[in-house]
Formats: structure tokens, sequence, C-alpha cells
């Protein structure tokens, strides 16, 4: 059992080598001819830019935290936190950089078919997989063994949960940052370059083109990756904190019987799907047909491997850890816990597959009612995502039971059942690796089709492209149900972790969560209230910087002769777009960002029972509109693009134009406030389990 840090830290060095041997087989592949690579480059430099100017402001608070944490908790909980928000920042930057690297590369072997472009599109987005994956879980095995096993320092665990905030931290900032900047850029191309000017999505002529497909990078390969790097983290760090907080281990104590094994269980699982993951994406081979499904279960084999090897290595693992110890019952039991979160975890992907593919019925009804204009487009998408709502309710209920009576069968009644849960959340992640290759896959197949279109390469390319981008679209929302079915899970391990610290640091204080109490009731209506609030301030915030955006394509077509027309050496001002994009979207980002962190703080040091109801209020509402918003948003994307395929009357129709506003309501749904919810929700909890020694 003491091998059991030291083998997850082993393959999380793996699946670093695997990133780089990726990159290295991404790279040697042909970027294409001299605008495809200038197109490539442009896009590049525009990310990079935008990154260093996000982490040059995201550390100022980093900064800040880092200070409070030496000062109220420790100075060693200080570092754990820096060390989490620099992996965190560096998973982003390298995930970028080879995304933007496999775009052009990715348009010129769609030259050939997608046979040749799916694999290439994959493995760029595999870099991004593997090195946030392999990042998280050595950074956290790193600070497990420094502080807990080779120091044994005082309040280890607590120290130790500070790598989750300094991963949230980044988190945060990265996917709202990052999400207004991509949405800001893209509701300004659509609106002018589709709906009013009439030109073609991606088209050379359109000045915020460039902003649009930088924004992929930042927002939806940057910022999800920072996004599942917290998520993994958590989900490793719930069940190890509410062990060592609900036996007393905060001094480190790793004698007490019993208990070392539920430390070591969740790096075990971790393992395990580390290594799945990294067998499963070699599974990954394209095909010659551009048909969906058939690309659909090309991409998703590696997924499917992944997951059999995890079901597979999680039951050996149960029965070496718990089989032969008196203190526990029926070793099969967590294995059925965390089974049932990988299962529950691949059906809501299901789900949010069905309610935003082209082929299923949601889909097909946003699209017919876009016949009768754009405000029934916008109802049909709000219906669909709020009914998406409902199954998603079920389906995380389902995986709640499942992982509580399996934590009982092993554990027994007493804290079993949430020890359970925790590890549900496990499951749903323990395959992060391949899960993000899939899902950072989607940006590089978008940003392939607008160099594609850009280069004016042979409509048939855009044709591969277009393909790869529509499965990308509902791979994204795939990941997101990953992401929020975690974020419940782990959000109440983590609550449940908060409440036994509130009890180690004051034996004499309880955690009232009666809402016949003033303080609980206020709590609650104050975490019910707060996603509401924090989903209207980034949507404003997309909707301010697309405006600005929306006017500075307006006056380029209006004030550059030849533009519009497209005559022979006329270019538009791209740069100008990437700094409306950059500037507004750093300024955007500070208040949603914050109010994250300070709200917690302000309310645990006024009254704890007050936030334990902000907690239960946030957790609930926040897991409620993060399904809405993803689910309605890639719903009316797929809408657009299952109309510009030839239905209802195809490209340049009315019913085509109210789709692109039913997208273009969508994109900060889906891009910016809905993804930013599990994080809002996970960093809310961490925060007070961090600073709960603090609050009394």
């Amino acid at each position: 059992m003491d091998a059991v840090p030291y083998l997850a830290a082993l393959s999380a060095i793996a699946a670093l080598c695997l990133a780089v041997f990726y990159y290295l087989d991404v790279k040697k592949a042909s970027p294409g001819n001299d605008r495809m690579q200038f197109l490539m480059n442009e896009i590049h430099k525009g990310a990079r830019a935008f990154l260093k100017k996000e982490y040059q402001w995201v550390s100022i608070f980093v900064v800040a935290m880092m200070i409070l944490l030496a000062v109220v908790i420790a100075p060693l909980a200080a570092i754990s936190y820096v060390l989490g928000a620099v992996l965190s920042a560096t998973a982003g930057y390298a995930g970028m950089t080879v995304a933007t690297m496999a775009n052009a590369r990715t348009t010129e072997a769609a030259q050939s078919g997608p046979g040749k472009a799916l694999p290439i599109a994959f493995r760029g987005g595999a870099v991004m997989g593997f090195s946030v994956a392999g990042l998280a879980l050595l950074g956290l095995m790193f600070t497990y063994l420094l502080f807990v096993v080779w120091l044994e320092v005082d309040d280890a665990f607590e120290i130790f949960t500070a790598f989750g905030l300094g991963a949230s931290s980044i988190a945060l900032f990265s996917r709202v940052g990052g999400g207004i900047y991509t949405k800001a850029a893209d509701v300004g191309a659509d609106l002018v370059g589709k709906v009013e000017a009439g030109i073609p999505e991606d088209d050379p002529r359109n000045p915020a083109t460039i902003a649009d497909n930088v924004g992929d990078n930042v927002g939806d390969v940057a910022g999800m990756g920072a996004d599942l790097f917290e998520s993994y983290a958590g989900s490793i760090i719930a069940p190890i904190s509410l062990t060592a907080f609900s036996a007393g281990l905060v001094a480190a104590d790793n004698s007490t019987d019993g208990v070392i094994q539920l430390l070591v269980f969740p790096m075990a699982v971790a393992f395990v799907g580390m290594i799945g993951s990294i067998i499963g994406s070699f599974f990954v081979k394209g095909g010659d047909s551009t048909d969906s499904k058939a690309l659909s279960r090309a991409l998703h084999m590696g997924t499917n491997v992944a997951m059999a090897i995890t079901v597979v290595g999680t039951l050996a693992i149960s029965f070496w850890l718990f089989a032969d110890d008196a203190f526990y019952d029926k070793p099969w039991g967590l294995a059925v816990s965390v089974l049932g979160g990988l299962i529950v975890g691949w059906a809501l992907g299901k789900a949010a597959e069905y309610y935003t593919s082209d082929h299923y019925a949601p889909v097909k009804k946003i699209a017919s009612q876009s016949e009768t204009g754009p405000a029934t487009t916008v109802l049909a998408g709000i219906s669909g995502g709020m009914t998406s709502v409902a199954s998603a309710v079920v389906l995380i209920l389902a995986g709640v039971a499942i992982a509580y009576w399996g934590g009982e069968q092993t554990l027994g009644d007493d804290g079993g059942g949430i020890y359970g849960i925790a590890v549900a959340a496990i499951g749903m992640l323990a395959t992060t690796g391949v899960v993000v290759s899939v899902d950072a896959y989607g940006p590089i197949a978008d940003n392939a089709g607008g160099i594609a279109e850009m280069a004016e390469l042979d409509p048939s390319v855009r044709e591969v492209t277009d393909a790869l981008d529509s499965l990308g679209n509902t791979t994204a929302a795939v990941a997101k149900g990953f992401a929020v079915g975690s974020a419940a899970l782990t959000a109440l391990a983590l609550f449940k972790s908060f409440e036994f610290a509130i009890a180690q640091a004051d034996p004499t204080q309880a955690l009232n969560l009666d809402i016949g109490e003033v303080d609980v009731f206020i709590g609650l209506l104050l975490g019910a209230g707060l996603p509401f609030l924090f989903a209207a301030l980034t949507i404003d915030a997309v909707g301010r910087a697309a405006g600005q955006m929306i006017e500075e394509v307006r006056r380029q077509f209006r004030e550059i002769p030849g533009l519009r027309e497209g005559k022979e050496g006329v270019i538009p001002d791209s740069s100008r777009c990437v700094e409306i994009s950059t500037a507004a979207s750093l300024r955007e980002m500070i208040v949603p960002g914050a109010l994250a962190v300070v709200v917690p703080l302000v309310v645990g040091f006024t009254s704890v029972d007050a936030l334990g109801g902000l907690l239960a209020g946030a957790l609930v509402t926040g897991f409620s509109l993060a399904i809405f918003m993803a689910n309605a948003g890639g719903a009316w994307d797929n809408a657009k693009k299952f109309i510009e395929a030839g239905a209802h009357g195809g490209k340049g129709s009315d019913p085509h134009k109210a789709a692109v506003v039913g997208d273009t309501v969508g994109d900060p749904f889906k891009d910016t406030s809905g993804p930013s919810m599990n994080i809002l929700i996970k960093v809310m909890t961490i925060v007070s389990l961090v600073f709960a020694s603090a609050f009394v």
C-alpha cells in the first residue's frame, strides 16, 4: 500500500511522456502551404499573447491568496497553493501551444480525407489531455508524499487541500476570461459576417475571424484544460480530505488502523484510470467516411477502451486493499461506487449527446422552429436545455444512490456512504487523459475549418473539417457533462469534509444546517442566487465585449475600400479585433472570478452556519444551471450546422439566419457561463474547507 502514491506518480510521468510523443508526432505532419502557415502563426501569436497577459493579471490574485493562506493557515499551505496554480497554468499553456500547431496540419491532412485528419486533431488534443492529467496527478502525489509521508508536518492535509484551491483559482479565471474572449469574437464575427454581410463563416474578409480562431484555443483548449485539471485534482482530493478530517488525521497520523487504505484508494483508482487512458488513446483511428456516426465511433473508441480497463483495474484494487482487512466487509462495495460514477458520467455524456447532436429530436426541433424566426428558435433551445436538466438530475441521483450503497457495503453505515460518493467522482474522471483529448480535439477541428476557408482551399476540404467540427461540438458537451457531474459529487464530499474540519478545529461547534434557523436560511438563499448573478455577469461581459467587436467589424467594412467585396490585395485589420477581445475579456473576468472567493470568505467569517447554507444552495442551482446552459448552447450550435448542411433551405436562408441568432445566444451559455458553474461551486466549497479552521 505504501507504494501506491509512487505508482500513481509513475503513471503520471508516463502520461507526460505520451504527451511529448504525441507532440512530436503532430509536429512532423505537414502544416500546408504558406498561407496556411501564416494563418496558423497568427492564431498562435494571438493565443500566446492573450495567455501571457491573462496569467500576469491572475498572478496578482494568486500572490494575494498566497499571502492570505500563509498568514491565516500556514506558510506551507501557500506553497501547495502556488504549486497547484502553476501546474494548472502550465498544462493550459502547453495544450494551447500544440492545438495552435495542430490546426493547419489537420487542414492539410483533410485534403486526403477524414482518415488522415481525425488522428492528427485527436493527437493534438491528446497533448492537452495527458498534460492535464499527468501534471495534476504528479503534482498531487508530490504534495502528498512531501507533506504527509516524508516531512510528516502538522496539519498536512490542510496543506494538501490547498493544492486544489490553487488549481481552482486558475481554472476559474481561465474559464471566465477565455470564455469571454472566444464568445466576444465569435458573436461579432457571426452577427456582422453571416447575418449582415451575408458572407460565409471564417471568410478571410471578416476582421473578427482570426480573433474567433484565437478564442477557440484560449477558451476551449486552455480554459477547458484548466477546468478539467481542477476537476480531476478535486475528485482525488475530496475522498482523501474526507478520510483525513473524519478520522482525525489532520496531524498526518497515518498509523490509525484501517485508514491508510482509504487514503490510497483514490490514488490507486487514478493510477488504473491513467494506464487505461494511455492504452485507450492508441485505439483512436480515422476511417474514410465523413458520416458523423462513423467519426464518433472512431473517436470514442479510445474512451471506451479506457473505461473498460478502469473497470477491471478498480475491481482488482478493491480486493487487494480491502479483502484481507478485518475493518472492512465486502471489498467489492467501493468498486461498485467507482463504477457507478464511471457509468453515470458516461450516461451524462450520452444524455448531453442526445440533447446536442443533430441526429436526435431536440436539435431537429430547434432547426424546424427556425422556420418561424429567431424567437421560436431561442424558445426551443431554452426548453430543450431545461428538459435536459431533469434527465441529468435523475442520473446524478442514481449515481449518488449507487455510490452511497456501495460505500456502505465496504465501510458500514458510519460515513461509508459519503466516502462512496466521494470516490464515485474519481470514477467519472479516472479517464480524464482521454476524455480531455477528445474534448480538445473539437477546437482543433474548428480551427482547421477556419484555416481551410481563409486559405481558400477546395470546398471538399471544408466538408471534411465541418464533419469533424460538428462532432467536436458534441464531444465538448459530453466532456462538460462529465465535469459538472463530478463537480456535484466532489462538492458534496468537500462539503462533508468542511463539516468535519469545523468539528476538528473547534470540537464544541457542530455545523448546523437546519433551514428553520435564520443564519442557515439566509445562506441558503444567498447560495441559490449566486450562480444566477455569476451567470448574468459573465453573459453581460460577453455582450459588452461582443458589442465592441461588432462595431469594429462594421467600421472596417465601411471604411476599408474593397474589403467587403473581396477585392484582391485588400486585407482586414485582424490585430485590432484580437486587441479588443483581449482587453475586454481581461477586464471583465475580474468581478465574476473574485466573487467565487470573496463571498464564502465574507460569509464564513460572519457565520459558519450561513456558509453551510450558502454552499448547499449554490451546489443545487449551480449544477442545474450548468447542465441547462451547456446543453442549450450546444443544441443551438448544432441546429445551425444542421441547417448549413442543407436542411430547411440551407445557408443564407431565413431559417439559417434565425439559427445563427440562436447560436449567438447559446455561445456564452455553452462556452462561458455554463462551464464556469461547476468551477464556481467547487471553488466556494474548497475555499470554505481550506479556511475552516480560521472561521472558528
